[in-house]
């Protein structure tokens, strides 16, 4: 059995949608469970309808378009867009959390239904599921939601009698319910996290995740027109770069991890390459190998500065407990005698956190700045690797503002201005990948 995950670039019209037909019609012997996102653009549209500033009918035609370009029947979404026009009417005011996940549900609700049934009438059994009702239960953090570890057998216990007799189940991906019945989203690239959570629980022997671009690359190639697709990638390198790139959500990997499955890109623009394949590990060379340079923008430097710390216990558990009060992510750490320097990339509940701090430290923040990271499995071994990176920065005037080494073996991140973030890809790949 196979997971096999869609993206929305993917589905953006009939045309791609007959592509990833074909595609799945090609992996039949293996027992694809198909997961789906919103057709491209939908989500989008769907945050400006719940600010006012989008319109139902635009939704709605867009939808109608590819369904009648699929030759299927337009009474297919009515429940749905009836569904969304009255809860509409209901939001009144700027959406709170929870109603903005229920409003952007409807993008994979709409398009799970849309693709089962094209693939029923070309003779692909079908059964189209909201996630929530194939048994993915999550907490009741709107917007950043975790799966309960009761997910994983409810999951098996429905979907698995449907794959023995051959139906082929098209599921939504990034959304889910809380036991309260509320509807939940887990969070940015979510559908990739829905199809590895599927896989854990269903055994499956490989997750699949196609989208519009080729697999993982050296560098990003909008930056580096040179760089190299990578034919494998360890789980603990491609975790490393899910976090910092945002091309992943940052806990796709963890299940697949869990019960080692193999996870492979791929590209629905060309299905018959290989992609890069997501493993384990790989054949230990006598030299390291560097695999990528990745980077994450609009990253926020808070330098937390108070003359207390000097020689006193519990002054970091003091602060770090604030962000964690306020669910705050941090990704990097620094510190001295007297101040210490994080980065996060969350601005929902920043300004309450450091409001609180405040009360016991001075705080500088600065926003606008973008974590650049080099990925290898080992890359510590490396020899001369951190001279040759900081030494191509300094001979090209770009500043570094914060480095981080010690975290893990996999890679060395440092900090710079966004603006800064292409000039540093193309140096440093030119650097250490010619």
């Amino acid at each position: 059995m196979i997971i096999m995950k869609f993206g929305g670039t993917s589905l953006r019209n009939a045309q791609r949608i007959k592509v990833v037909a074909s595609i799945i019609k090609r992996y039949l012997s293996r027992k694809p469970v198909i997961v789906v996102s919103a057709h491209h653009g939908v989500t989008e549209q769907l945050i400006a309808l719940a600010h006012k500033t989008d319109s139902v009918n635009k939704i709605e035609h867009l939808h109608l378009k590819i369904i009648n370009n699929l030759g299927l029947s337009g009474h297919l979404i009515k429940d749905l867009i009836d569904e969304l026009k009255e809860y509409v009417k209901s939001i009144s005011q700027k959406p709170t959390l929870k109603q903005l996940d229920r409003i952007v549900s409807y993008g994979e609700r709409l398009s799970v239904r849309i693709i089962a049934a094209y693939l029923n009438r070309h003779s692909i059994h079908s059964k189209p599921f909201d996630a929530f009702d194939a048994g993915l239960v999550t907490d009741s953090h709107f917007g950043q939601a975790h799966p309960l570890p009761e997910s994983y057998q409810a999951i098996n216990k429905r979907l698995k009698p449907l794959i023995r007799r051959n139906i082929v189940p098209v599921i939504t991906g990034y959304i889910a319910k809380d036991k309260d019945d509320n509807i939940t989203t887990l969070g940015r690239n979510g559908s990739d996290y829905t199809a590895t959570i599927l896989a854990s629980a269903l055994d499956a022997d490989e997750v699949q995740l196609w989208s519009d671009s080729a697999g993982i690359m050296t560098a990003d190639p909008r930056i580096v027109p040179e760089a190299r697709q990578l034919e494998t990638i360890t789980f603990d390198e491609a975790s490393e770069l899910a976090y910092y790139s945002r091309r992943f959500h940052p806990y796709t990997l963890i299940p697949a991890i869990h019960k080692n499955i193999p996870v492979k890109i791929l590209n629905t623009y060309q299905p018959e390459a290989e992609g890069t394949a997501i493993i384990k590990s790989e054949k230990k060379k006598l030299v390291p190998a560097l695999k990528s340079i990745v980077y994450k923008k609009d990253i926020f430097l808070i330098t937390i500065i108070s003359p207390r710390m000097l020689m006193q216990y519990g002054f970091l558990e003091k602060i770090f407990s604030v962000f964690a009060r306020y669910r705050i992510v941090i990704d990097m750490i620094a510190t001295s005698e007297v101040s210490v320097s994080i980065t996060t990339d969350r601005k929902l509940y920043l300004t309450e956190a450091l409001k609180e701090i405040s009360k016991f430290a001075q705080i500088k923040l600065q926003d606008k700045q973008a974590v650049i990271c080099v990925i290898g499995d080992d890359i510590k071994r490396l020899p001369g690797i951190s001279g040759d990176i900081f030494s191509a920065l300094r001979d090209n005037s770009i500043e570094v503002k914060m480095i981080s080494q010690g975290a893990t073996r996999t890679n060395i991140a440092f900090l710079v201005d966004n603006n800064k973030v292409n000039e540093s890809v193309r140096v440093l790949h030119s650097v250490l990948f010619t």
